[in-house]
C-alpha cells in the first residue's frame, strides 16, 4: 500500500472531494506532507452530488475504519495508507464511504 500525502485524491462514494489537511509538517514525500492518524477525520467534502429533497450530500468525513499503519509512525502517530476507508455524514447514514483514489505519490509503500 502506498503512503498517503496531503496531495492525495480522496473521494466520497458519490465522488465528492475530501479536503486533505496534514497535521505534521516535517516528513514529506516529493514535497508533499505525509498524512497521519486523525488527519482524514472531520474533513470537509466538496462537490458531493448526492442532493435531493430527502438526500443529504456528504459534507464531512467521519472516523477511519481502516487504513492506518500498525507499524510506521511519525511523531507517535500512525501514517495513512492507500487502503484508507471511512464513513461520511451523507445519506444513507452509515453506508457512504470515503476512499483514496490516488495516494499523492507513487514511490513509498508500506506493508502494514
Amino acid at each position: 500500500m502506498k503512503v498517503v500525502t496531503n496531495t492525495a485524491v480522496v473521494r466520497c462514494g458519490h465522488d465528492g472531494r475530501v479536503q486533505n489537511v496534514a497535521s505534521q509538517h516535517w516528513v514529506r514525500i516529493g514535497g508533499s506532507e505525509v498524512l497521519v492518524d486523525s488527519d482524514p477525520e472531520a474533513r470537509a467534502i466538496a462537490g458531493c452530488p448526492n442532493i435531493g429533497p430527502t438526500m443529504k450530500p456528504c459534507t464531512t468525513t467521519l472516523a477511519v475504519i481502516s487504513g492506518y499503519s500498525s507499524w510506521v509512525r511519525i511523531g507517535g502517530k500512525a501514517i495513512v495508507m492507500s487502503n484508507l476507508d471511512g464513513l461520511t455524514d451523507g445519506t444513507v447514514p452509515g453506508t457512504v464511504h470515503y476512499t483514496v483514489r490516488e495516494p499523492g505519490q507513487t514511490h513509498v509503500a508500506v506493508d502494514k
